[in-house]
């Protein structure tokens, strides 16, 4: 009975993976469907990033701690940019590939904001995937999946990790990225 009531949910919805937002063919729980909030002067889509979503704390990178090591990539000048010094400055560098509308984006987003502490002398590069102009570096770099986590070591790219495994992504930084 309740197999048959989730797939009758599923049917009313048309719900695509590469979709940022469900398509409501017709809604009998109206609550799922939660307006987005307006722009305000210090909101995140004010400054020019993704729009705001319900789900997503307004503390985008701080902690108690301190501030992270994240620095959000705004445009396809900018990631080209810090690609070029990952690769010729042979800087340490993490580009993590996400999107707002993607739920395991949005689990492991304290973890990554965690490793960023950890290892401070690492810059991660968060690109929002759904930014205007970078379809065709996204797709030079092969990026298909989010999340996607590029590791770059000594000016080339050393790996990739594709999924929110955090396992692996603790066992990548560890390896690539020791504590001297």
């Amino acid at each position: 009975m309740a197999s048959r009531r989730v797939a009758s949910l599923l049917r009313r919805f048309a719900i695509c993976s590469a979709s940022r937002h469900p398509t409501p063919i017709h809604s009998p729980l109206p609550f799922l469907l939660l307006p987005l909030p307006s722009a305000t002067a210090d909101s995140p889509s004010h400054l020019g990033l993704s729009p705001p979503n319900p789900f997503f704390s307004s503390r985008l990178f701080s902690s108690a701690s301190g501030p992270s090591n994240i620095v959000l990539i705004q445009s396809g000048d900018q990631l080209t940019d810090a690609l070029k010094k990952a690769q010729d400055d042979k800087v340490p560098a993490i580009f993590y590939f996400t999107a707002v509308w993607c739920g395991p984006c949005r689990v492991i987003a304290p973890f990554i904001e965690e490793m960023s502490h950890k290892f401070s002398h690492v810059t991660t590069y968060k690109v929002d995937i759904d930014q205007e102009g970078l379809g065709s570096i996204l797709s030079s770099l092969q990026i298909h999946s989010v999340p996607t986590f590029q590791f770059f070591h000594n000016g080339k790219k050393a790996t990739e990790v594709v999924g929110a495994d955090k396992k692996q992504l603790e066992e990548t930084f560890k390896s690539l990225y020791k504590q001297e």
